[in-house]
């Protein structure tokens, strides 16, 4: 008969934490569905909590956020919002090519990526996260409709140097009106600002702010189209 060894301490040790590992990778797809019907909130904002650091966010729902700020959001982060499902491969490869032509790393992420880094993940550039992140988005892109999707994002984006998270309490903060009263221009500096709304401002624009918004408000006024998924059925 052959003789079986038990397993030893450190095996027992090994297992135990693998299972704990792989139910925290799938927490968040189990999760994600329910993101349908409750408001979320993002992991910047549980760290703020955590350290007693200010979060200042109103929920509103999508139809109470002016049109034009999805839309140009939309041309600015993510142009194949509407089509793609989740993940953008032509943009990954592209970011990629210009990687290596000039040793500079490009963004590539999805709005849909960006919803799964804000709400499951962590920020910084990492290999592991961008692994984590691609399946993931896929996920939330099955699970949840593009007009969700959509109004989670500008729910739990970081648009203030404050603490300040979503579309209105951005507008408040910017501009002290209601993110359903936004204009095109005012559209076009908060998006601005999203990649690093510290050093960024849309209540006092830098030059920088400026033309970028510019560039943003023509895009969203000869693309109105690129936003049809967001229609209300």
């Amino acid at each position: 008969m052959p003789q079986f060894r038990k397993p030893t301490r450190w095996r027992r040790i090994a297992v135990r934490v693998a299972i704990v590992v792989l139910v925290l990778l799938l927490i968040p797809y189990a999760v994600a569905p329910v993101y349908r019907f409750v408001d979320p909130v993002s992991t910047p904002m549980l760290w703020r909590w955590l350290t007693g650091a200010r979060v200042e966010r109103i929920v509103v729902p999508l139809d109470r956020i002016a049109p034009v700020l999805p839309l140009t959001v939309i041309l600015a982060e993510d142009g194949t919002f509407c089509r793609n499902r989740g993940i953008d491969l032509g943009a990954i490869r592209e970011a990629f090519r210009q990687y290596d032509d000039d040793g500079v790393a490009r963004g590539a992420s999805t709005i849909t990526q960006q919803v799964a880094k804000n709400l499951f993940l962590w920020s910084g550039r990492s290999v592991v996260r961008k692994v984590l992140e691609f399946p993931l988005a896929l996920w939330i892109n099955l699970v949840l409709p593009k007009r969700r999707v959509m109004e989670i994002y500008l729910n739990v984006a970081e648009w203030g140097p404050n603490g300040e998270f979503g579309a209105e309490a951005a507008a408040r903060y910017a501009f002290g009106i209601s993110a359903r009263n936004l204009d095109a221009l005012q559209a076009a500096e908060l998006t601005s600002i999203l990649p690093n709304p510290v050093r960024r401002s849309a209540r006092n624009p830098s030059v920088l702010v400026r033309q970028l918004a510019a560039v943003h408000l023509r895009r969203a006024a000869a693309h109105p189209a690129f936003a049809a998924c967001l229609r209300a059925h």
